[in-house]
């Protein structure tokens, strides 16, 4: 099998894997890179933004021999692919969240907000969970999703494997506190860049399939082209705000984090997210996931024809 055939085929089936079993319940090789991590920073951690970089780097070069040693057999592919998506398993958590609030379970919500955001839930109401929830979906739906995908298509199984060890240091070291905010410099600016082709890929599919949720196309776009810049990410303002529009609510405000508060522009022109916009989101994360695979597979199966033509040249 071609290697850009065997690409397009671990991608098919590692989705297909994600969509049928969602993350692995034990052994998760994400949760094994993370302690990997975990351990290296105990020898690693000064606070400069150099042993940041070599501690980066290290991690980075284990995940892609790694997946280097997996892009021999589609089967070792497959599961590297799999491993890197988190598509099932967000749309669980925010399907969770909204049963909990469907039920008033208002401190059980609270306590599974963790799940899917990072900021301090113990003072967050209905609607401010209702909105760390999309927010959440809608960023993540770019990172443990398209992200893992295009950069599998593009650079096969070690593509995939670097792309998510990235995206994990960046969860782990790529805050703005006293700690991390000059050795996990290199994490967070490495994993902008990253995503910074997924991010508008997924903006694009959410304009593109805003239908599929009830939304609108063109305030979906309208929502995008005017208000993601304004947000202090990259990617993930560009994000937000075509999941805003193409929901039809407002997205950003106060986030109060543990350690320092962050104000977020208004992402959006529609009303106040509920309860009932929630699986709306999951939906819509869902068939940005669809095509994002159909339109991977086909990157990867163009792949090698591209670079031949241009070696012709």
């Amino acid at each position: 099998m071609r290697a850009t055939a065997r690409d397009a085929s671990a991608l098919i089936a590692g989705f297909a894997l994600d969509r049928a079993f969602g993350d692995p319940t034990r052994g998760h090789p994400v949760a094994g890179f993370g302690a990997l991590a975990l351990a290296l920073e105990r020898r690693t951690w000064r606070a400069n933004r150099r042993a940041g970089i070599a501690h980066v780097a290290l991690l980075l070069a284990a995940a892609g021999w790694l997946g280097r040693r997996a892009s021999r057999g589609l089967l070792a592919s497959t599961v590297v692919v799999w491993a890197a998506l988190g598509g099932r398993s967000l749309e669980r958590a925010a399907l969770t969240m909204s049963e909990l609030l469907l039920q008033g379970d208002l401190q059980a919500a609270r306590a599974h907000a963790p799940v899917l955001v990072g900021r301090d839930p113990s003072q967050l109401d209905e609607r401010e969970l209702c909105r760390a929830t999309i927010e959440s979906v809608a960023e993540n739906t770019a990172d443990a999703l398209v992200g893992a995908l295009l950069w599998g298509a593009l650079a096969g199984a070690p593509g995939a494997a670097v792309y998510r060890a990235a995206n994990t240091l960046d969860a782990m070291i790529g805050h703005r506190d006293p700690r991390y905010e000059r050795f996990g410099w290199a994490a967070a600016r490495l994993d902008d860049l990253l995503t910074w082709p997924a991010a508008r890929l997924t903006a694009l599919l959410a304009v593109l399939l805003a239908p599929f949720a009830g939304g609108e196309r063109a305030g979906a776009l309208r929502a995008a082209r005017r208000d993601g810049a304004r947000h202090p990410s990259p990617n993930a303002g560009l994000v937000e705000a075509a999941f805003a529009g193409a929901l039809g609510v407002r997205l950003g405000g106060t986030n109060r984090y543990r350690t320092h508060t962050e104000r977020r522009p208004p992402l959006g022109d529609g009303r106040p997210p509920g309860v009932e916009d929630l699986a709306r989101a999951v939906q819509l994360s869902r068939s940005v996931g669809w095509a994002s695979v159909i339109a991977c597979s086909l990157i990867a199966l163009l792949r090698r024809p591209l670079a031949r033509a241009e070696h012709a040249r």
